[in-house]
């Protein structure tokens, strides 16, 4: 029988527990890893399922649209639109997890928006104008399309809910606490199968959110000429501004608006490599009852936006989305609102705590401006609009156009025949109608479309 000293046996105990120390290490940290890399394309799911809703809004709303302009040219760029919007929701669906449903009518139908808008615009090109049976058409359609949007915005709802999920692991919502419901969270093809199925009667066919769907696509003006940072201010930046300390490096972003992206747990901070600017900041949490108004969650918006240095803005829409308010800002000028220069708040309406944070659009367009004078007088411009809206009221703003310039205008807030509110911009220049939204007023928050 081998004996073992007891130094011996000290020494094989000591490298013993040190060896399960080390493979225990390993093990956490293969599994933080993992965790990282799923909660990451969870919330990039997420994303397209955001872009795809809006998208299929945006459909719905631009049909809308066109029943109350007074322009040929406006319907030339709302028809063109509609042939964008659905080009951009065909590739947020296809950047889903739904390759085992068959999505031919879906698809089918985003085909049809886009040739539809297309000969539409073609035949307004041609001098040629749109018929009462047309209009009637479009009238038809939209209820239609509101019928499909209703139900990516009820799929979109579920899966905030935990009643749809991406994970096949039963239990598991994108990143979130389980969720105790009466039963298991479905996989998010079910509801992508009830949307498929409000396609079985569609005879055929069929877009623009508020101003800025193009605005990214130019260099961002604030990082131009902004002096680098090296990840190590990045990190101090971040944690400063969210207060999380454990942050860690999950990533780089590159294009146009180069970034450190930062993690930790379920808040990811986003911090560009010119200026340091916050570039996003979202935190996903369940979100208690309501017990903050929608006048403090914006006046706590503020403050954030001033601890950032960004003070010349103003709220001018919102939502409230799963117990968050959605605060949209523009920048402002002189008593001039700048529709251009957006940044997104969310405030948590349990206690008031900023849970996400956009400022890409404030980022890509703020600049000090140099204000045309306006060439028309308010009353003049009134006199253009369509003898079917009462004017409520008027300011000044600037807003971009579809080439990547801005048009100075008169913003008319307006009131249908049937109540609606809609919102018209005049150049105050050469007095062409260059945009019209409609204004959406609901017990979860006042919108344009």
């Amino acid at each position: 029988m081998v004996k073992i000293s007891k130094d011996s046996l000290i020494r094989i105990i000591a490298f013993s527990t040190a060896a399960v120390i080390a493979l225990s290490v390993l093990a956490y940290r293969s599994y933080r890893e993992a965790t990282v890399a799923r909660r990451s394309l969870q919330h990039s799911y997420l994303r397209s399922v955001g872009d795809l809703s809006l998208n299929l809004d945006n459909i719905k709303n631009t049909l809308n649209k066109g029943l109350y302009s007074n322009n040929p040219d406006m319907m030339t760029e709302l028809s063109a639109k509609l042939w964008s919007d659905a080009n951009i929701a065909k590739i947020s669906l296809s950047q889903l997890p739904i390759e085992e449903l068959n999505l031919e009518n879906t698809y089918k139908f985003l085909s049809q928006v886009g040739n539809y808008s297309r000969a539409l615009s073609e035949k307004l090109a041609r001098g040629e104008v749109i018929t009462d049976e047309e209009k009637a058409n479009l009238e038809s359609l939209y209820d239609y399309a509101r019928t499909i949007s209703d139900s990516m915005w009820s799929v979109e709802s579920q899966i905030h809910g935990g009643y749809l999920t991406f994970d096949k692991v039963q239990g598991t919502v994108l990143g979130a606490n389980t969720v105790d419901n009466a039963e298991s969270p479905q996989h998010v093809v079910s509801g992508f199968a009830d949307i498929e199925s409000n396609f079985e009667s569609f005879p055929m066919l069929i877009y623009d959110g508020p101003f800025s769907d193009h605005l990214m696509e130019r260099n961002p003006r604030m990082l131009k000429g902004a002096q680098a940072i090296d990840e190590a201010t990045a990190l101090k930046r971040a944690v400063d501004i969210s207060r999380i300390a454990d942050l860690r490096l999950v990533g780089e972003e590159r294009g146009h608006m180069p970034s450190y992206t930062f993690m930790d747990g379920d808040t990811t901070v986003s911090i560009t490599k010119n200026g340091g600017y916050l570039s996003y900041m979202l935190t996903f949490r369940e979100v208690g009852d309501a017990a903050v108004s929608v006048a403090r969650a914006i006046d706590n918006a503020k403050k954030f936006l001033a601890t950032l240095g960004i003070t010349e803005i103003t709220d001018t829409y919102y939502e409230l989305q799963h117990g968050v308010c959605i605060i949209n800002f523009a920048g402002t000028q002189g008593g001039v609102t700048l529709y251009t220069d957006l940044i997104k708040v969310g405030v948590a309406m349990d206690n008031g705590d900023v849970l996400s944070f956009d400022s890409r659009g404030y980022l890509t367009n703020h600049m000090k401006r140099v204000i045309p004078e306006a060439q028309l007088t308010r009353e003049q411009a009134k006199e253009l609009l369509s003898p079917y809206l009462t004017v409520k009221d008027s300011k000044l703003c600037v807003i971009p156009s579809d080439g990547l310039s801005e048009k100075f205008c008169y913003e008319f807030l307006c009131t249908a025949k049937d109540g609606q509110q809609i919102l018209v911009y005049i150049n105050t220049v050469t007095g062409r109608e260059e945009q019209l939204l409609i204004l959406q007023i609901s017990d979860n928050g006042m919108l344009t479309v």
